[in-house]
């Protein structure tokens, strides 16, 4: 996901700044937001296939608004450059259910608006309402089994492979491997009546 060490010069400016980032200086954000915008953008195009943004809410755009949502947080305080953007992950895709939130919302005023369209709840307004089913869904897992939720986030949504999920979540990958059937298996009963439940095919 991620090609640590491939320029050691870049690896260590880039260490230098969420060292800054760590110690309370926001202003590192600005530089870090160039250095890693490629990274960033391969999140922000994974994140719009999986869960939607539909063409209101572009690659770049998902970027910039992650990026201004990181840099309001008075908790971010990221240790590694794939813990930052294992954040950035998670900030596009509350991006993308609050849009889905505010489509639908537009979607039920247009309703009102024109009673009696049948066809009025398009592809956009079901992909969004399945977003919202898997966030809740997320949020009811969470409760119960938080570290499938945490597998689900970095193996679903930020994009890391098993061997990578395990490092930062430290545990074997034969763990990360059978976490994940399991998640895939409650999501995929949760969301059955979305067919396929195209959120956990995967």
């Amino acid at each position: 996901m991620c090609p640590e060490n491939e320029n050691p010069a870049l690896e260590r400016r880039i260490e230098a700044l969420l060292a800054r980032l760590q110690g309370g200086d926001k202003k590192a954000m600005d530089e870090l937001l160039p250095l890693l915008f490629d990274d960033l953008r391969k999140l922000a195009r994974a994140q719009r296939n999986r869960v939607g943004g539909g063409e209101t809410l572009r690659t770049t755009a998902l970027i910039h608004e992650a990026y201004l949502k990181l840099r309001r947080s008075r908790s971010l305080s990221p240790d590694s450059r794939r813990h930052f953007l294992h954040t950035a992950a998670l900030a596009m895709r509350h991006i993308l259910i609050d849009h889905a939130r505010s489509q639908l919302a537009a979607q039920d005023r247009h309703e009102l608006m024109h009673a009696g369209n049948e066809d009025s709840l398009g592809a956009v307004q079901r992909q969004a309402r399945l977003v919202l089913d898997i966030d809740s869904a997320l949020a009811e897992l969470q409760q119960t089994e938080p570290r499938l939720v945490n597998i689900v986030n970095y193996r679903y949504f930020a994009g890391y492979n098993e061997a990578e999920t395990a490092d930062l979540l430290e545990v074997s990958a034969r763990t990360v491997r059978r976490d994940w059937v399991r998640a895939k298996t409650w999501l995929a009963d949760k969301l059955e009546s979305h067919d396929p439940a195209p959120a956990v095919r995967n």
